[in-house]
């Protein structure tokens, strides 16, 4: 099988979809399963739609017109507020729209008006994290002039947290939210059936809280698909950290000094040259580069380090072990380097079997750098396995 390459499982990752709709189920919560990291991947979506999720999620409508054409059948939200210049495209494939501007749902009311049908919207609310969302004291007049809006159903609110500050939804700032669902039903005489508390990052806030007040909603994608809750990268138990793999082959093999010589100037990419001890390394080369993944986000199987890596070379000390040109590395990836992996035209996207079981307990975080970015056991050194593409 070639190489780079994403090995996909997809029952790995019914079984985490299935485990958290199910343990969420039991706070009132319905999830909504995010494809954004996958391309709108049918085979996926498929996945999670058996595992239960309500519907299915993705913050660019280039992926959910995919699923559409690929017959998926499920509610798709929009997570994204919609640019108005795609008002059209938004009304016509997604069912449900997150937004925080009057300008732009006009125009997703035209559109709707046009199309002669009626568009659901979704009002994001500012909680802290400095993202998207009206603020709260602007929530009354923005929920009076949305109503006026033809062709609009105002479905209910939601929030994001974690994802640009790093703010950890809590008791606060939810049972906030909740108010405020309370508060815009109260005075408009309406009902709201989504209260959307937010994304993976609410896991350890939802299944811990006796109270999760109105939240009914939250749109899971890195705790499906890896096996972890953002906040901490810790992994959750019960659940399969290696659902995905990205794995490269090497290209070179050969023992060099650890050391460059020369004059030293400014790398391709900017950054100055990592000097280290003159000893003499075993070092490989990958077919794999800051093109395909950003290798920050990779963590390598035991006895191995990532040293460097350019557009399309990877440079690793494998230590005492030996890898012959040919050999394949697996990696596991945080949420940022798989989105950078998925999109790369580069990286095959293939389906596998099983490779372990799921998480029971957090292993102790190391101290190196990717390390701490990493999460669970790491791969290793694999023989190609049969898999078929997606």
């Amino acid at each position: 099988m070639t190489a780079p390459r994403l090995d996909i499982d997809l029952d790995k990752i019914q079984h985490n979809a299935r485990t958290l709709v199910e343990r969420l189920a039991m706070h009132g919560i319905a999830v909504i399963g995010v494809t954004k990291a996958t391309l709108g991947s049918p085979e996926i979506a498929g996945a999670l739609l058996r595992a239960g999720v309500s519907g299915l999620g993705d913050s660019r409508i280039e992926n959910l017109e995919a699923m559409r054409r690929a017959g998926i059948r499920a509610q798709m939200t929009l997570i994204r507020s919609p640019m108005a210049s795609q008002a059209a495209r938004v009304v016509a494939t997604a069912d449900v729209s997150f937004n925080t501007e009057l300008d732009v749902i006009a125009k997703l009311a035209s559109a709707a008006q046009e199309a002669g049908t009626a568009h659901s919207i979704v009002l994001m609310i500012e909680l802290g994290d400095l993202r998207e969302g009206v603020m709260p004291g602007d929530l009354e007049a923005i929920v009076r002039a949305i109503l006026r809006f033809p062709n609009i159903v105002l479905r209910g609110i939601g929030t994001n947290l974690a994802c640009r500050s790093g703010v950890s939804p809590d008791a606060r700032n939810m049972g906030e939210l909740s108010a405020l669902a309370g508060s815009i039903e109260a005075t408009f005489g309406l009902e709201l059936d989504v209260v959307s508390g937010g994304n993976s990052a609410n896991l350890q806030w939802a299944l811990g809280s006796a109270d999760t007040g109105r939240i009914n909603d939250l749109r899971l994608g890195e705790s499906i698909l890896l096996g972890c809750e953002p906040l901490h990268r810790r992994p959750i138990d019960g659940l399969f950290t290696d659902a995905v793999a990205l794995v490269g082959e090497v290209i070179e093999s050969k023992i060099k000094p650890s050391r460059p010589w020369g004059e030293i100037a400014q790398t391709a990419f900017g950054e100055p040259s990592r000097a280290t001890d003159h000893s003499r390394i075993a070092q490989s080369i990958l077919a794999l580069g800051r093109q395909d993944v950003d290798p920050a986000g990779l963590c390598a199987p035991p006895g191995i380090e990532i040293r460097d890596a350019s557009s399309d070379h990877m440079v690793i000390d494998t230590g005492d072990c030996h890898t012959p040109v040919g050999a394949e590395i697996a990696f596991q990836l945080t949420y940022g380097a798989l989105v950078r992996a998925m999109t790369s035209p580069f990286v095959t996207k293939a389906l596998v079997k099983s490779r372990s079981r799921p998480s029971k307990t957090p292993p102790t975080q190391p101290s190196d750098r990717r390390r701490r970015a990493c999460f669970g056991k790491p791969f290793g050194i694999l023989n190609p396995a049969a898999s078929q593409d997606l």
